[in-house]
């Protein structure tokens, strides 16, 4: 089905994007995943591109608002490659809506220029090793000094992306009791430099997939945090995290719609290439239905996903309609590219083939930004069961 939703601008700076990837990204992603980890120098390379500063105000060196569809452009770009850009969606589409909207004068003077130019990159931690979907048992604390002037962090987290590339980590901590009508209350985000002392990293994490991606375990014993550096108002961090959340589970849903459409195009150039009993493998019937199968099961996705994209556009996603993309394509893209892999015989388990990697980096989708399970949970209270 045609795409209406991307314009002559979005088209072209698909082509740049194109351009970048296979010149700056694919002759070396090999690497990069055996050393679990990009080149910090790949964010520079990005922000001299532009895309680093979408949405931060010209006043600090961004591009100013900039549509959430030249992002889904890259994820798409970076789906046919079978690539990604590192953390750059964490640091760019999640973490920095959060200073944008939160961070004061101050904030954005000391942080956006940085961030612009790809010269500071964030991370968040808020997962810990006993707390993952229930934020609001959070255990890390952060109190503050006598004197008023910082806060002291102490406590772990675990499952943090990019934090090794990272100047800048918002951290979720405990700056007050709960109480017992609200468990949510007393949570505050402090953006903690990475070089601060007392701030550590723990295991480097080794994932089955998005192994170009860094992931660790964090510490922090007595880290001093400036009261400068609290984002927003005190305790009420549980409210702020939720707020990006359909934008997060948006970009998710976007990335596992453009995953599962690149894994067919793999598929196809492989069939047609291979043969199988002095055929090619495209030629029987099976190997037609199950592509046809996959390509209406993508269409309908990259349908929902497109429809996500409108509604971002004009400030009306909800968090029901973003459960919905993220649940739908996410699911979506497990059963295709599953399908997709089995059409490669055992040449798709080897990861020297694109679909394999696909494989393997789409499975965490369908558990980070929300499990399927938290998806159904939200849709269903939607619905007023």
């Amino acid at each position: 089905m045609q795409r209406t939703i991307f314009n002559d601008d979005h088209e072209a700076f698909r082509e740049t994007i194109r351009t970048f990837i296979a010149k700056e990204v694919s002759p070396y992603y090999a690497d990069w995943e055996q050393a679990n980890r990009v080149p910090r120098e790949l964010f520079t390379k990005l922000g001299a591109l532009g895309v680093t500063g979408f949405d931060i105000p010209e006043e600090y060196g961004g591009a100013g608002p900039t549509s959430y569809k030249f992002q889904a452009v890259m994820d798409e770009e970076a789906a046919r490659a079978a690539v990604t850009f590192g953390h750059y969606t964490v640091s760019i589409g999640i973490v920095l809506p959060y200073l944008l909207r939160l961070a004061n004068d101050e904030q954005k003077q000391r942080w956006l220029p940085g961030i612009a130019t790809g010269d500071t990159m964030l991370c968040i931690a808020m997962t810990e090793p006993g707390t993952g979907s229930d934020l609001a048992g959070i255990k890390t604390t952060a109190k503050l000094s006598e004197d008023g002037t910082h806060y002291i962090l102490n406590g772990a987290k675990t499952f943090i992306t990019g934090s090794v590339n990272s100047e800048l980590c918002v951290v979720a901590a405990r700056t007050s009791a709960s109480t017992a009508e609200d468990r949510r209350f007393g949570l505050s985000l402090l953006v903690v430099p990475t070089d601060s002392p007392g701030f550590a990293y723990g295991r480097k994490l080794d994932k089955i997939g998005l192994r170009a991606s860094d992931t660790s375990e964090l510490s922090f014993t007595d880290v001093r945090v400036p009261v400068e550096n609290l984002l927003g108002e005190q305790d009420r961090g549980f409210a702020y995290l939720g707020q990006n959340l359909p934008r997060e589970r948006l970009s998710i849903g976007v990335r596992g719609a453009a995953a599962a459409a690149a894994a067919i195009e793999f598929a196809k150039s492989y069939v047609l290439e291979r043969h199988v009993f002095g055929k090619p493998v495209s030629s029987f019937q099976n190997t037609k239905f199950v592509l046809a199968e996959c390509a209406t099961e993508v269409e309908a996705a990259q349908a929902l996903a497109d429809r996500g994209l409108e509604l971002d556009e004009t400030g009306e996603l909800s968090a029901a309609d973003a459960a919905r993309i993220k649940l739908f394509c996410t699911e979506v893209a497990g059963r295709v590219i599953d399908k997709c892999l089995q059409l490669h015989g055992g040449y798709g388990y080897m990861l020297e083939y694109p679909i394999a990697r696909l494989y393997a980096d789409t499975r965490v989708s369908r558990i980070y930004g929300g499990t399927s399970e938290v998806m159904k949970t939200i849709i269903a209270k939607d619905m007023g069961l």
